[in-house]
């Protein structure tokens, strides 16, 4: 079979992402959409299995869900609370996904994520696979996550910026 690999993509194999070396944004239109918040939260754990053919790779990662942060002590308290995502009850939020296509110069990677006890479908889009860095808009409604309309924007944008390493 031939290699269907970007040229500069990584080799075939498995691959750990590095919670110390990944940055994942949350940015949300707030207060009617009149602010954009931007945070932060923290990689719990990753793997990145790449195939000769992207079709067959697939990437599952998870997400502390307390870990969010802004700079803003109580807006961190209330995205963490139960008032929305509860973190205390539902700790993780997960990606998993299966397969790569292209899509223009870049690759998505359809999966669902996993958020307040809700799986909705998502896809990861990859603008640089060397770089693992990518992202996706995800509704907070479909997880249930409903309080504070107009105060906290409907979607969050989440990009990641990851750092591989071989497992």
């Amino acid at each position: 079979m031939t290699d269907m690999r970007p040229a500069g993509a990584p080799a075939p194999g498995t691959y750990t992402l590095d919670p110390e070396r990944t940055t994942i944004r949350a940015t949300v239109k707030a207060m009617f959409g009149l602010m954009t918040v931007h945070g932060t939260f923290r990689l719990q754990s990753g793997q990145v299995s790449i195939a000769a053919d992207p079709g067959a790779s697939s990437v599952r990662a998870s997400i502390a869900a307390g870990s969010y942060h802004s700079g803003h002590t109580s807006r961190d308290a209330d995205v963490v609370s139960a008032t929305l995502l509860d973190a205390k009850a539902y700790p993780e939020i997960t990606f998993t996904g299966q397969g790569a296509r292209r899509d223009g110069d870049g690759w998505v990677v359809p999966g669902s994520v996993t958020a307040h006890g809700t799986a909705v479908p998502a896809e990861v889009r990859l603008s640089d696979v060397r770089e693992d860095a990518g992202g996706t808009r995800l509704d907070r409604t479909s997880f249930g996550v409903t309080k504070k309309k107009g105060m906290v924007g409907r979607t969050v944008d989440l990009v990641i910026e990851a750092v591989a390493q071989p497992a």
